[in-house]
């Protein structure tokens, strides 16, 4: 499994990083989780539209799933359509989105699926098994544990835990157990606002939940713009002793 992150900036984009997006590859499958606002510019330097094979987004706020819009319209309103995409999300996450354009539009663009987020929900996306877990949020969040394994085309197989956005549960470091790669929330690096703190993490709280988890690296996502990396990454480090990075265009990671 090859993990590419198109972007990791919480709430808006900035100059130099998209909100939420990360590109997953497996036995020439392509998997896009979350796309949020400015990603599609950022996929685009990595495969044409036509090559995603399904999306799967965590819930509905915009920076995790408003490029899906340009997505669409890429897709349906070329000279030669691509085949409906798969989206599969928690019930109403994307009727927002879906709903930018015209009635009908693109309504034969996708082929909708709907996430079921009770703990231990798994389902088939290609080569991918996916496990949901509905994570405390602002608004219905389902954190995903994705599974593959060893591709026919030599890829290796892999597990990664990514929460979506989410406060303190238990529930990320059971999403979490044994993984690769934990790709998690961590919006301030070492305390959460008062009022947010049953809905948001700190990269600080996020190294705690690697370490019970024995995850064997923490990737930290969703820094409120203008967190500096390297702060996020030392709160981290206070709590987990394995490898730490910040979620940034680009970085290429293989599970």
């Amino acid at each position: 499994m090859r993990l590419t992150v198109l972007g990791g900036c919480g709430a808006w984009p900035t100059a130099d990083q998209a909100c939420g997006g990360y590109l997953l590859e497996h036995d020439g499958f392509r998997l896009l989780l979350d796309p949020g606002y400015a990603t599609l510019p950022r996929l685009l330097r990595h495969c044409e539209p036509a090559d995603v094979d399904a999306v799967l987004v965590s819930h509905g706020h915009p920076d995790h799933c408003a490029d899906l819009n340009p997505l669409l319209r890429a897709r349906a309103l070329a000279d030669r359509p691509a085949a409906p995409l798969r989206l599969y999300a928690p019930p109403g996450a994307l009727d927002a989105v879906l709903g930018l354009d015209r009635p009908g539009m693109l309504a034969h663009a996708y082929a909708w699926h709907e996430v079921e987020t009770g703990r231990g929900r798994r389902f088939g996306i290609g080569p991918f098994t996916v496990e949901s877990v509905l994570l405390p949020h602002f608004v219905p969040n389902a954190g995903f544990r994705l599974t593959v394994d060893s591709g026919s085309d030599g890829s290796s197989g892999g597990v990664l835990a990514y929460t979506g956005d989410t406060g303190p549960s238990p529930d990320v470091a059971r999403l979490a157990g044994g993984a690769d790669v934990l790709l998690s929330e961590a919006t301030y690096p070492v305390s959460v606002p008062r009022a947010d703190e049953p809905y948001l993490l700190s990269a600080r709280l996020a190294g705690e939940y690697a370490t019970g988890a024995a995850a064997g690296r923490l990737v930290l996502t969703h820094l409120w713009p203008g967190t500096e990396p390297a702060e996020a990454v030392t709160a981290a480090q206070a709590t987990y002793d394995g490898p730490v990075e910040v979620a940034r265009p680009d970085l290429r990671l293989v599970l």
